[in-house]
């Protein structure tokens, strides 16, 4: 008999980037490197395990915003020239490297994966990799979960409950457009929670999402397992709280395993490199060098002088990694087990994105760790939380306390000196929103219609969460403050236009062409 559960959690999202206004936009990189680097990589080895019929079960969160980059026809053509870049980047490089062995040789192999790559996007799933994902949900291994629309930072929106009901319903909808049923689950944006959030999931009928762990820890009244097991919050619905030490294990830059000197260094890479001459064919058109995904090196240590990166030792860290992670789950296991004489869940969120595009054997950590836990051990298994719910029907009753699972564990990433001033706007916006629904919920105008119904995702973009976390990291500040500042005036030229019966057909055009996530989208959300 199994004594426990590890519940394997990946949030899959990216923020809104589409320029069909440029030929090349460097933003939009974001997207082509998760696919390439993480989500075909990570989808192919589920399907592998499912070949051999290796059991498994894990849980997915595909955020609306990602749904709808990997179902738009332009990204996917831009993103097949982008593979094509690298086959062809990866084919003159085994050229180039042809008297270093070990460079050569690791050109090879990024050939041969692009080739696959662009084999497994193009000819098997033509173009549209949310079909694989849905079928590895209809092949009974994955569960897959929604998040908000917009990933917006919900405890930060709720001066207007309508703001928040928006980007719960509009992301419920969303889910249900793309797989045709509803999402058991969904993954509150930065697993950022404050009581009373619950009541929005319920309306929409989710079954529970996740807090971090002092959101479960310092619920009330105190949970009787804490985090090893979720709690039902008054609206019924379960709320799972994050394990620290699954997450120090894999998240830790210290100790956590992606850090070890074995792996694929990250930051070392051919497009900072080579000459400018013969790399800038696939770097920015603009000559500014960005990274191109090959990269040859391995962490090695704290030391500029990288050593040459060795696939077969990264391989086989990355067992060593997965057999190390499940010796502690069957220890974690059988020590609360004895305690808590209940089966304990062990819930392990993650970012998806860490998995293959900044941990390189992030994926084929995860195929070791699922077939050594099928074969290597009784004492656990992977479950879903919809799973969990349907076997124990028992749960105590508490409230999580507010939390996210941010730095500092609760709001100052997304509300600092740094990006305060967003949020007067979003506020702002989001009361005439609700007045505009209001006033124009019986219009029959197809014109207003259609300008409410964009003027409402203009104010969804504008709320992503992402924009306050890029300012306060400075990675790409500029970008960031451009798209509030966007959302926020084109919110305001709609609204404008609907009270002064003054719309611009042609600038609306444009603005739905560019912006064009939430096709289904009515604006009556917020009345």
């Amino acid at each position: 008999m199994k004594k426990g559960f590890v519940a394997l959690i990946l949030h899959a999202h990216l923020p809104f980037v589409r320029h069909p206004e440029y030929e090349y936009f460097l933003e939009e990189n974001w997207f082509y490197e998760a696919v390439v680097e993480t989500y075909i990589p990570l989808l192919t080895v589920l399907e592998k395990l499912v070949n051999d019929k290796v059991p498994f079960r894990i849980t997915i969160s595909l955020s609306p915003p990602l749904l709808n980059m990997l179902s738009d026809p332009l990204l996917q053509k831009r993103t097949t020239r982008y593979i094509e870049k690298l086959i062809e980047l990866s084919e003159k490089e085994i050229i180039r490297t042809k008297k270093e062995p070990k460079f050569n040789r690791l050109a090879k192999i990024y050939n041969e994966k692009f080739k696959k790559i662009y084999s497994f996007l193009t000819e098997k799933y033509k173009l549209n990799l949310i079909n694989a994902f849905k079928k590895m949900q209809d092949e009974g291994v994955v569960e897959l979960i929604t998040s908000a629309a917009t990933h917006g930072y919900l405890p930060l929106l709720s001066i207007n409950k309508k703001a928040v009901k928006a980007q719960v319903m509009v992301g419920a909808k969303e889910y249900e457009r793309f797989f045709g049923k509803k999402a058991h689950g969904i993954w509150l944006p930065e697993c950022a929670y404050e009581p009373g959030l619950e009541q929005f999931l319920a309306e929409a009928n989710f079954s529970y999402f996740f807090t971090d762990t002092h959101g479960i820890l310092f619920a009330t009244p105190r949970p009787k397992y804490g985090v090893f097991a979720p709690v039902l919050t008054p609206s019924k619905v379960a709320a799972f709280g994050r394990d620290t030490e699954v997450s120090k294990q894999v998240w830790s830059a210290k100790e956590g395993y992606p850090g070890d000197y074995n792996y694929r260094d990250f930051y070392r890479d051919i497009g900072f490199d080579l000459d400018l001459e013969y790399i800038r064919p696939y770097i920015h058109p603009m000559d500014i060098r960005i990274p191109t995904g090959i990269k040859y090196y391995k962490i090695t240590g704290k030391t500029d002088n990288k050593l040459p990166y060795d696939p077969d030792a990264g391989i086989e860290k990355a067992a060593e990694h997965a057999g190390n992670f499940m010796f502690n789950r069957e220890k974690q296991v059988e020590y609360l087990y004895s305690i808590l004489k209940r089966e304990p869940i062990i819930v392990a969120p993650y970012d998806a994105e860490l998995f293959g595009h900044w941990w390189y054997e992030g994926p084929i950590w995860i195929e070791f760790l699922f077939r050594k836990t099928a074969y290597e051990q009784k004492t656990f298994s992977f479950i879903t939380p919809g799973d969990y719910l349907d076997r124990f029907k028992k749960l105590q009753i508490a409230t999580p306390s507010m939390s996210s699972w941010g730095y500092k564990g609760y709001h100052e990433v997304w509300l600092n000196g740094t990006n305060d001033w967003i949020y007067p706007h979003l506020h702002k916006a989001a009361d005439i929103m609700v007045e505009m629904a209001n006033i124009y919920k019986d219009t029959s105008d197809p014109v207003i219609v259609r300008a409410l119904n964009q003027a409402a995702r203009e104010l969804l973009l504008a709320q992503s969460s992402d924009w306050a976390f890029i300012m306060t990291t400075g990675t790409d500040v500029s970008y960031a403050k451009r798209r509030v500042k966007e959302h926020i005036l084109n919110f305001l030229d709609l609204t404008e236009a609907v009270k002064k019966n003054n719309i611009n057909l042609e600038k609306l055009e444009k603005i739905e062409e560019k912006n064009n996530i939430f096709p289904e989208i009515d604006f009556r959300v917020y009345v």
